[in-house]
């Protein structure tokens, strides 16, 4: 008996579709929110059941604001600061920072059992640490231990291609020397030129209270300089900060530093 033989359906326009377009979609779909349900990549459709598990929308990203917070806490640290010891002749010198918060990095090594450095410092700048070493400087960074309420009410706001020479004029009315303000500026410019603008402020006591500086034996003149600014993406009005000169004499500590805050 002569078996019949199967007929093969023709494929239509509309299986084509499905296999090859439909079928491929809900794939893509599928992935797609695998993906984003477990923070791989945003949720750009703002869907909100694409929401990971414990996170949350914060500052229009789909970070955790935990890690938000702690990058602006990251934004809001001392950076730099260094500290230049000026005698008239050679000098032991003892150094004591007494900071809110704790110290990441060191160069010498901050001592914890005095609570800064023991020094020998020389008029040209230099130091020998207890270590036996010789440094230019005394450097430090830390991380506050809170959030800092820094005053912007007074600054300047500038270009940020306009930024050397800016800090250039700024940090030479103020009272650093060219090998000083050079340093400052190659460590800074970097970061604020890639900006439309910066709004700068130099804080005060703001700064002070949070790192007290005690420098035995005393210096005849100390200057402290610390820079607070903040990107902006429009120029703003803002009232002009009164900028104070230095005098040196004697003995001089000049310290400077900054931290850059959060968009």
């Amino acid at each position: 008996m002569v078996q019949p033989q199967k007929i093969k359906k023709k494929r239509g326009k509309l299986d084509y579709v499905i296999y090859f377009v439909v079928l491929p979609l809900i794939v893509l779909l599928i992935l797609f929110s695998t993906i984003t349900k477990v923070g791989a990549i945003p949720n750009y459709l703002n869907i909100g059941f694409l929401t990971p598990d414990n996170y949350t929308r914060c500052n229009n990203t789909i970070l955790p604001c935990e890690f938000n917070n702690r990058r602006d806490d990251f934004m809001m640290r001392p950076l730099k600061p260094i500290i230049y010891l000026y005698p008239t002749t050679e000098t032991n010198v003892n150094v004591k920072l007494e900071y809110k918060g704790e110290i990441f990095a060191d160069y010498p090594k901050y001592d914890e059992s005095i609570s800064g450095w023991n020094v020998k410092a020389y008029p040209d700048g230099k130091v020998i640490n207890s270590d036996g070493k010789e440094y230019s400087y005394i450097f430090w960074e830390g991380d506050p231990s809170a959030s800092i309420n820094w005053d912007l009410s007074t600054g300047f706001v500038v270009k940020g291609e306009d930024t050397v020479e800016f800090l250039q004029n700024t940090l030479s009315n103020m009272g650093l020397t060219p090998k000083e303000y050079n340093e400052f500026i190659v460590y800074w410019y970097p970061k604020m030129k890639v900006n439309k603008y910066n709004l700068i402020h130099f804080a005060d006591e703001e700064y002070t209270n949070l790192a007290k500086l005690t420098v035995t034996p005393a210096p005849d003149s100390e200057l402290r300089v610390f820079m607070v600014y903040k990107a902006l993406n429009e120029k703003i009005d803002i009232q002009a900060q009164v900028i104070k000169p230095f005098e040196r004499k004697g003995f001089s500590v000049v310290e400077w530093g900054g931290s850059e805050l959060g968009k």
